[in-house]
């Protein structure tokens, strides 16, 4: 078993006994949960790996982490759909698939909503990105795709992209390639057009290309 492999099962382990122990004690949303130290005790897990996992649920919106005040189980009736999701990407025999799908919808959506208002096409992180590629080796591929999601101006698709591409996409956490600048650039300046159409398809062109690269 690889590395990824070990944490991401550890990770899972961690969260399913905190699961169990949130319904023995009967915690309540709005209720505070064990300390980082005692999760840690009582899990018999390393304290990095808890707090890893603490973070990951509260990107997720289920847990809330209060200045001084120590951590809470969130609302359930405000993160329904958030908790749902929760529930699909912690099950262990989940297809990566299947989570990649879903964060390609939400990054087709943001294009489409910034391609419709022109308050978003003329955002000047645009030409800054579009100037970082002809002046640079590249871009951290995600970076212009987070810059998407934030535009879009969904605060709840951005917790939900950001597990997403935490849970399986490091491809995107390396620099473009040379062979993706025209694509890039085209989605760009389709975006800034507001031409949907084009811009969806270097969107695609680009995703396909790195699907089939090992770069």
């Amino acid at each position: 078993m690889d590395k990824k492999q070990e944490n991401k099962k550890v990770f899972l382990e961690i969260v399913s006994q905190l699961r169990k122990l949130i319904k023995e004690e009967g915690i309540q949303p709005g209720e505070k949960i064990p300390s980082e130290r005692v999760l840690s005790e009582r899990l018999n897990v390393g304290r990095s790996s808890v707090r890893e996992a603490l973070r990951s649920l509260e990107l997720l919106g289920l847990i809330e982490t209060r200045h001084g005040g120590g951590t809470f189980l969130s609302a359930v009736h405000s993160n329904q759909l958030v908790e749902i999701l929760a529930s699909f990407i912690l099950q262990e025999n989940k297809s990566v698939e299947d989570v990649h799908i879903v964060r390609r919808m939400h990054e087709k959506e943001a294009i489409r909503v910034i391609c419709s208002e022109q308050s978003l096409r003329s955002l000047p992180v645009w030409e800054s990105l579009f100037m970082k590629l002809e002046l640079e080796d590249g871009i951290v591929r995600d970076l212009l795709l987070r810059e998407l999601i934030i535009a879009s101006g969904n605060r709840l698709a951005l917790k939900i992209w950001l597990q997403l591409v935490a849970y399986g996409a490091t491809p995107l956490k390396k620099l473009s390639t040379e062979e993706e600048k025209p694509m890039l650039q085209m989605l760009i300046k389709s975006l800034q057009l507001g031409y949907e159409r084009e811009a969806l398809s270097a969107y695609e062109n680009w995703i396909h290309y790195m699907r089939n690269s090992t770069s």
